[in-house]
């Protein structure tokens, strides 16, 4: 049966080359909207999470705030101040976190030669670079336990503040004045996709360590202090246990989160997330809906092919086909052209996604936010698993159509 029906299939494509060859391509350019906008709806959706990653991971920042709530008889308003004890202090009572960094902040005059630059520089802890991962580049290194311990001056510049202040060549071990005093740099930071910015990029910032840092400006109070928990599921602990134990200390009400404003990167990777899933339902609808009108095309044809064919199937039913047969044919014949179409549409997508995948990401111009497509089987299989279903529905009906026409009615069909 199945060999009668790839040839009856060949002979009528051979019939009716050009309409056959239309519906494919309809059916081919409905795949490719779909496996295309779910694979660099995908890519975009990873870029807009690696961004946020990249400018704080899985961390949360607080800063100083006021008091909005009157507590043990002191006022609302009162300044609430951040120490570097605090992150000891919170590292020995919340056994959940896992990082943490007190971070102070100041614009200060790069200089190298006669090249003079003023930028943002912070100074932090060495597990600073894990939480907004600024690693270093091959030959150097970010700050270390005795930088801070003998508060050396050393110094970690962003490659856009590096190139800018001492040009091109390996940086690494060159002097460096900050403010007149000589800095070692002791590492670079590559370029790295940012969508989310602190005091901004990290690409023209310059890390200190803190000791120094306060050793020589002479900060009462840090600007923040960041914290990563051990588990991202632990976040809404954390964050109540901070205002505890912080409220202990400077006297205010825990349910006050106006004393302590939280940046909370682990929140915001959340709504990511859930802007992610929605660009690829978006998508998704709109290349389904570019698939179905294609459908609709072979369903068009199908019925075309059985008025066509009307007085073929009278005398096939008139020598015994069954009803099962026609139904069959018809159908089998929208599902080759749904599967042809479809092959050829995921081809095409395959060759495109991989051409694109050869242009760097990490490039400066929009490639850098769109990111890379990703060509995966879960695409592919669902793209199959709605050609299957267009193909039945657009040859049933039809099939069904012509599997009750009457056997002598079809033969007086002209």
């Amino acid at each position: 049966m199945w060999i009668e029906l790839i040839k009856e299939f060949y002979a009528d494509l051979r019939s009716q080359k050009t309409r056959a060859l239309l519906t494919i391509v309809a059916i081919a350019w409905g795949t490719v909207a779909v496996v295309l906008l779910l694979a660099f709806g995908q890519g975009l959706g990873r870029q807009l999470q690696l961004g946020l990653i990249n400018a704080g991971n899985q961390i949360m920042i607080l800063y100083p705030g006021e008091t909005s709530i009157v507590y043990e008889g002191m006022p609302k308003g009162r300044k609430i101040h951040l120490d570097e004890e605090d992150v000891d202090l919170l590292r020995e009572a919340i056994p959940q976190i896992d990082l943490a960094s007190p971070q102070y902040r100041a614009t200060v005059s790069l200089s190298y030669g006669r090249n003079t630059s003023t930028t943002e520089c912070e100074g932090v802890n060495p597990e600073f670079d894990e939480m907004r991962r600024m690693f270093p580049a091959a030959g150097g290194r970010f700050l270390d336990v005795m930088d801070v311990a003998q508060q050396r001056r050393a110094i970690f510049l962003g490659g856009v503040i590096a190139k800018r202040v001492l040009g091109e060549g390996d940086p690494v071990g060159k002097t460096i004045n900050v403010d007149g005093l000589p800095f070692t740099v002791v590492g670079i930071m590559p370029k790295k996709i940012q969508t989310s910015e602190n005091n901004g990029p990290d690409d023209e910032r310059a890390i200190i360590p803190y000791t120094t840092m306060r050793t020589i400006y002479g900060p009462e109070h840090v600007n923040s202090i960041l914290v990563r928990p051990t588990d991202p599921s632990k976040q809404e602990e954390v964050k109540r246990k901070i205002y505890e134990i912080l409220g202990q200390k400077y006297h205010f009400d825990p349910a006050d989160d106006h004393t302590i404003p939280i940046w909370d990167f682990i929140e915001d990777a959340k709504i990511n997330a859930q802007i992610s899933l929605g660009i690829t339902i978006f998508l998704f609808s709109v290349g389904l809906l570019t698939l179905i009108i294609a459908g609709v095309g072979v369903a068009n044809v199908m019925y075309a092919v059985v008025k066509e064919r009307t007085r073929e199937i009278g005398v096939k039913m008139a020598v015994g086909a069954r009803k099962s047969y026609i139904l069959a044919q018809v159908t089998f014949e929208a599902l080759m052209l749904a599967f042809i179409g479809g092959a050829i549409g995921i081809l095409f997508s395959w060759a495109v996604v991989s051409a694109v995948l050869l242009i760097p990401a990490d490039a400066d111009g929009p490639m850098q936010f769109l990111g890379h497509p990703v060509f995966s089987m879960p695409v592919v299989g669902v793209t199959i698993t709605i050609l299957t279903v267009i193909g039945l529905l657009a040859g049933y009906f039809p099939a069904r159509k012509a599997a009750n026409l009457d056997p002598v009615e079809s033969l007086r069909y002209e």
